[in-house]
């Protein structure tokens, strides 16, 4: 497979001929320390995915913010600073702002031309132009997804969820071929039942591809969904593990705390707003007191209340502007108690 440099062009040039993409180059990041009370950030605190050669990061940047609430200017802010922290770990869709998240991503690889030095997963299935896991669709889908980040491969490419009209056996034998053309280079699955991932490790045994990973949603205001035969499955198949909403929609960071904080705030407020509750407000509660200990935001701990879970390779979040960036990769560096873990636990079960 061919994973070359391209030409690193101007940043205009990479979007001047995109619809609705600003073309104004937004200042240059400036240099960012290692945070507070962070004993050292990048390549020495990867984690494997799953059980392939790729090292990520232990947050993963979600591209679902760019080219929707994020302009360009500040999606290449966001992307910069989570770099310059060692960050190497992108996700994204293909339906995400229509393939825009996947334009701004590509855009940004290129004129930094770092892509080698990235591990970029998209997710496919959602396009309108290319809905379903269906052979034809599931090609036209990543060709587009290639073009959109102008590179010549995927690292991970997840089945965004589970399509009951085509044949798992089908949309495995289309991703072999994927793979074995260089254009994929391993496969996942977000949001399939504990059912389909066994169906699918019973297939791959036949000579198909395998999933390494999932994504599923997973927070401490949501535990049931995976906790339980999601988790053992995923053990079992040693998957690496992709906790999505980890934040629950910003419920978590305690930007609400009053019925009031919920309006005027759109989808993502009245998604959170699920959460307000005795519940709900118990948990924030613990998240402060556990912040204050460590003289962090409740965002990091919630975030690392995650990823002291072994079964849990990566939250994937995302940040509407850059100085989010800093609570979200702080949560590396933060090594809760057993007491603490303990008293999370409570609160949320």
């Amino acid at each position: 497979m061919s994973h070359g440099h391209r030409p690193a062009p101007t940043f205009d040039s990479l979007v001047a001929d995109r619809p609705g993409i600003e073309t104004s180059v937004p200042h240059p990041s400036e240099p960012i320390g290692v945070l507070p009370g962070l004993p050292g950030i990048g390549s020495r605190l990867r984690r494997s995915f799953g059980e392939t050669n790729l090292r990520v990061f232990p947050v993963g940047l979600g591209g679902s913010v760019f080219g929707w609430t994020a302009s360009a200017d500040e999606t290449r802010r966001i992307l910069d600073r989570y770099a310059d922290y060692g960050g190497n770990f992108i996700d994204t869709a293909d339906s995400y702002a229509g393939g825009l998240s996947e334009v701004r991503i590509g855009a940004w690889m290129a004129h930094r031309g770092n892509r080698d030095d990235m591990v970029v997963s998209t997710k496919v299935g959602r396009h309108p132009d290319a809905p379903g896991l269906g052979p034809v669709n599931l090609v036209r889908a990543v060709e587009a997804s290639l073009e959109r980040l102008q590179t010549d491969y995927i690292d991970v490419l997840f089945f965004h969820g589970d399509d009951p009209t085509v044949p798992l056996e089908d949309s495995l034998g289309t991703a072999a071929w994927l793979v074995e053309s260089g254009k994929v280079r391993h496969l996942a699955a977000s949001n399939f039942s504990p059912e389909r991932l066994v169906e699918a490790r019973i297939l791959a045994s036949t000579g198909l591809p395998r999933f390494v990973g999932v994504q599923q949603e997973y927070s401490l205001v949501n535990r049931r969904g995976f906790e339980g035969d999601a988790e053992l499955v995923v053990r079992g198949q040693r998957l690496g593990v992709l906790a999505y909403y980890a934040l629950a929609n910003g419920f978590l960071t305690g930007k609400y705390r009053t019925r009031a904080d919920f309006i005027g705030g759109g989808s993502r407020s009245v998604r959170a707003a699920e959460h307000f509750g005795r519940r709900g407000l118990r948990i924030l509660a613990a998240l402060d007191r556990v912040a204050a200990e460590h003289q962090t935001a409740p965002t990091t701990i919630a975030l690392a209340w995650l990823l002291a879970k072994s079964a849990v390779t990566a939250p994937v979040v995302s940040a509407s502007r850059a100085d989010q960036v800093d609570a979200i990769v702080a949560a590396s560096g933060v090594q809760l108690s057993r007491t603490q873990m303990v008293e999370l636990d409570r609160v949320s079960s």
